[in-house]
């Protein structure tokens, strides 16, 4: 690795203002602070340093959603070979090359327009380039269909950095967390291909393979009123769904890392689940009321640990809800936080129709609401504390 410090050691002058290569200053600190920790300090000020920026933090993120990102590799081929029906006599490696192959142009296409937009922005403000598109650059494709057009990724990662992210003053500013915003945009200007009620797979015609099957998901069935997904395959993952929301173990697993290391708050991950498990028991109180069509009571019905592990709740929950930027930030207000996104998901899940999956409405509702909660949360914190000042006064 020395070799690779060296050359970006003895080219550094040349990227520095008023320099020939002063246009490419932001990728060279871009790749150099990717590979290398920043040898730069405060100018001013006594600050306490250690290894762990934020390219590093972010890192550790995206290692985190590897399990989540090699299963639905492996899930999208899965479908397809259970589509054509040849799944019993394809072998493993078969079956995950093919999802491999349908999966990176997904993910080279977030990465490549994400990216080349981050250069872009921060080439013309004169910085580095912001690390936090590391981190949405897989999640955006981890919340999509795999049937998605690449032009519309594209498309929606240019909205989703520049309006949701960049307008903002880049990462640390943003409101909403990019990749939902990314979601939600597919989802209102292309509602047929982003319904979340049915997922692309492939069938084959003679010796070629054409786009023609669409399979409803265990949600679409559920709010149908069809609850008959197999429970061991829902948190196995071997279900319909996008690339990386089917599995409830692998994205457990990336909870694990997150808790590890403290770069993920497990306090919203809890009262996240908390939320949807009191919103699920509720429904299932009111399941017997009178005036329910016998698909909405079925709904109201399902027991609220299968809504934990179906649709995009336990990938929200863990990924989506914890984005330190967009989320709550004090202690008491992240349990505030994830207990209402959890509330609000399986609320909108089940009452309204025309939002199959709510996880996605209810975390960008709440990353609305968030600074608000800090605000009345430290208001309160003010008030105890003066109040016991006038005590001991």
């Amino acid at each position: 690795m020395n070799f690779i410090k060296n050359f970006f050691v003895k080219t550094e002058p040349l990227v520095q203002k008023g320099a020939k290569y002063r246009w490419m200053f932001s990728m060279h600190e871009g790749f150099f602070s990717l590979f290398f920790v920043p040898k730069d300090t405060s100018k001013s000020g006594s600050h306490i340093h250690d290894s762990i920026d934020l390219k590093r933090t972010m890192g550790i993120v995206v290692l985190a959603v590897v399990p989540a990102i090699l299963f639905g590799m492996y899930n999208t081929g899965l479908q397809h070979f259970l589509a054509i029906g040849e799944a019993a006599s394809t072998g493993f490696f078969e079956i995950f090359i093919y999802g491999l192959i349908k999966v990176l142009p997904v993910i080279a296409v977030s990465y490549i327009v994400g990216l080349g937009i981050e250069f872009v922005f921060a080439q013309m403000r004169g910085h580095g380039i912001h690390e936090g598109f590391l981190v949405s650059g897989i999640l955006i494709p981890m919340v999509m269909p795999i049937g998605t057009p690449l032009w519309m990724i594209a498309l929606a990662t240019a909205f989703a950095v520049i309006l949701a992210k960049e307008i903002f003053g880049g990462t640390g500013m943003n409101i909403w967390n990019p990749a939902l915003i990314a979601r939600a945009f597919l989802f209102f200007a292309y509602p047929a291909q982003m319904s979340g009620e049915s997922v692309w797979v492939a069938l084959k015609e003679g010796d070629k393979l054409v786009d023609g099957f669409s399979g409803a998901t265990p949600m679409a069935n559920a709010a149908a009123g069809n609850i008959n997904f197999s429970i061991s395959d829902a948190f196995f993952g071997f279900i319909p769904g996008s690339i990386g929301e089917t599995s409830t173990l692998a994205i457990l697993l990336g909870a694990v890392i997150l808790i590890v290391t403290g770069i993920g708050s497990w306090k919203i991950m809890v009262s996240t689940i908390a939320g949807g498990v009191v919103m699920g028991l509720i429904l299932n109180i009111f399941a017997g009321s009178a005036g329910l069509s016998p698909e909405v009571a079925t709904y109201f019905s399902m027991p609220f640990w299968q809504h934990l592990i179906i649709g995009g709740f336990a990938f929200g929950a863990i990924f989506m809800a914890t984005d330190p930027v967009s989320g709550a930030q004090t202690d008491k207000g992240k349990w505030i936080y994830g207990f209402l996104i959890g509330i609000l998901a399986i609320l909108i899940r089940v009452i309204n129709p025309a939002f199959p999956e709510g996880m996605m409405l209810a975390i960008l509702l709440m990353n609305t609401f968030a600074p608000l909660i800090d605000h009345y949360v430290v208001n309160a914190n003010i008030k105890k504390r003066m109040k016991r000042v006038k005590i001991t006064a």
